[in-house]
């Protein structure tokens, strides 16, 4: 996952994209202050055994009824890798995030099978890049 995160960073650092903070908090750290303090959120995980991470479903329980209905229409998006399907991980990001009333602001990148292709790491830094640009539009 980490070179899959590096794609990411290289978009959302992109140095044309001035004004935007990157924090990377791994998923086991994340507290009610990192999603309250953010102005947009993009999470990331593999798909294991057609779920999300126990990492992020970790930092959703911990964190989900203190950040509910304090980050209505937060700018959002996410990837995701799997071995062989990333149908479940996806529905289960997609039902946590609406139910945090976030705002879906970029397509989400799935990403199955190893290796990594190059267009998927391109895919990885468009979707770091599109979120950060927004916050800056």
């Amino acid at each position: 996952m980490d070179d899959l995160l590096q794609s990411v960073l290289i978009g959302a650092r992109d140095p044309d994209i001035e004004g935007v903070d990157v924090q990377v908090v791994p998923a086991l750290e994340a507290r009610v202050e990192h999603f309250l303090d953010a102005d947009a959120t993009l999470l990331g995980t593999p798909a294991n055994f057609g779920y999300m991470s126990g990492a992020l479903k970790h930092a959703f329980d911990s964190t989900y009824d203190d950040v509910r209905g304090r980050v209505d229409g937060r700018p959002f998006s996410f990837w995701i890798h799997g071995r062989t399907d990333t149908t479940g991980a996806r529905r289960a990001v997609e039902s946590i995030t609406t139910g945090l009333s976030w705002r879906l602001a970029a397509e989400p990148v799935e990403i199955v099978g190893k290796p990594v292709a190059d267009a998927d790491r391109d895919r990885l830094t468009e979707l770091g890049g599109t979120l950060a640009a927004l916050l800056t539009a």
